[in-house]
Formats: C-alpha cells, sequence, structure tokens
C-alpha cells in the first residue's frame, strides 16, 4: 500500500512538472533567466532530450531559433539561444 501510495504521488509531481513545462513562457525574461527556469521546471518532467528540445522551440522567441545549422539538443539550443540574446 504504501510504494502504491508513494508511485501516485511521484507520478503527481511529474504530471505538475510536464503541466508547468508546457506554460512556460519567456516573456520579458532575459533568455539566460529562461533557460534557468526551463531547466528547473525540466528536471521533474521526466522528458527526455527530443521532448525538451521540442518544448523550448515551442516558447523560446522566433529570432532566436534561426540557427545556420539545425540544432538537435537541448544543450546547444541553451547555448545557441544565450548567445544571441547577448547581440
Amino acid at each position: 500500500m504504501l510504494e502504491l501510495r508513494k508511485e501516485l504521488e511521484e507520478g503527481d509531481k511529474e504530471s505538475v512538472k510536464v503541466t508547468e513545462l508546457k506554460r512556460i513562457e519567456q516573456r520579458e525574461k532575459t533568455i539566460e533567466e529562461f533557460v534557468q527556469e526551463f531547466q528547473r521546471v525540466a528536471r521533474g518532467s521526466r522528458y527526455k532530450e527530443r521532448a525538451l528540445v521540442e518544448e523550448f522551440k515551442k516558447v523560446i522567441r522566433r529570432k532566436l531559433m534561426e540557427a545556420e545549422r539545425p540544432l538537435t539538443s537541448i544543450e546547444q539550443l541553451y547555448k545557441h539561444a544565450t548567445k544571441l540574446d547577448r547581440y
């Protein structure tokens, strides 16, 4: 019974993080602030690399997403967006 309760609680936490990840917005935050918030929320979501890339692309400002080559890892996206935001 205790194991079931623990699994349900973990599932609830994960669901909250996934919902938060889907609702996160950059708005007026700098890219550094946004990346930090995105990373904090993503930690509890259990999303894997590809899913994180897609969620990040959905919310980041369009001009920051124009890259010379396709960015396929979440770390590449974080670095690229941060670099562009500084100019």
